[in-house]
């Protein structure tokens, strides 16, 4: 008779069926599942908004990557669909480990670049190129214990950039933009980017579709 090994869903809310030593492995698991938070999603728009109220920064085409590590579970590198990438992409969570915080949620593309330094989903959805994929970082909503959500942006991107700052290879900084959202927009389809995405001044982080958060799709990008 073939044995199978004890999974999460088996055990999580009945603590005394788990055998002695898997106690703090499954509490990890369990808390990770728990603590998922469902990520931020920008609404479409046509054109980038108007006047001084907004940031804009590049859109790159990879996987949504929620971006967790805490004292027991860890590293671990999550989906916006709840599955964990972590060991899919490793050197992505050895750059989460790196950093000098104890714990922490970022939110986070992860791409793979081709050799022009453009993000290209063909390649970060082939398996075979997950060693080489980085994450790209652009809002933090937990640090230490500290829920952010309810800061508004610029405070939260402030509190990223000192975390992420440094040469950290796996992991860098999406770097925003003032101004005006339709000179980074015609820059960004040049390019060849995806698009941008433009956030409100001063607006939290909600789960869900945002009007805070308004997506510029380059219509030349693959899609």
């Amino acid at each position: 008779m073939r044995q199978t090994s004890p999974s999460c869903r088996s055990f999580c809310g009945r603590p005394d069926s788990i055998p002695a030593g898997l106690g703090i492995i499954l509490a990890a698991c369990c808390g990770v599942r728990n603590r998922f938070i469902e990520p931020c999603l920008p609404s479409r728009a046509k054109r980038p908004p108007a006047g001084p109220d907004w940031i804009h920064e590049i859109k790159h085409d990879g996987f949504r990557i929620m971006a967790r590590r805490d004292a027991v579970a860890g590293v671990h590198l999550i989906t916006r669909h709840g599955h964990d990438f972590t060991s899919r992409f490793p050197l992505a969570a050895a750059a989460v480990g790196a950093l000098p915080a104890n714990s922490f949620l970022i939110d986070c593309e992860a791409i793979v670049t081709n050799a022009k330094g453009l993000a290209i989903f063909d390649l970060i959805r082939r398996k075979r190129h997950g060693a080489d994929a980085v994450l790209i970082a652009f809002d933090l909503i937990e640090l230490d214990g500290e829920d952010l959500r309810r800061s508004p942006i610029e405070h939260r991107k402030s509190k990223l950039a000192k975390l992420v700052r440094g040469p950290h290879p796996g992991i860098v900084l999406n770097e925003f933009f003032e101004g005006d959202g339709d000179i980074l927009f015609k820059h960004a389809c040049k390019l060849g980017c995806e698009g941008i995405v433009s956030k409100r001044l001063g607006s939290p982080y909600r789960s869900g579709r945002s009007p805070h958060w308004l997506k510029i799709k380059n219509p030349h990008a693959p899609g």
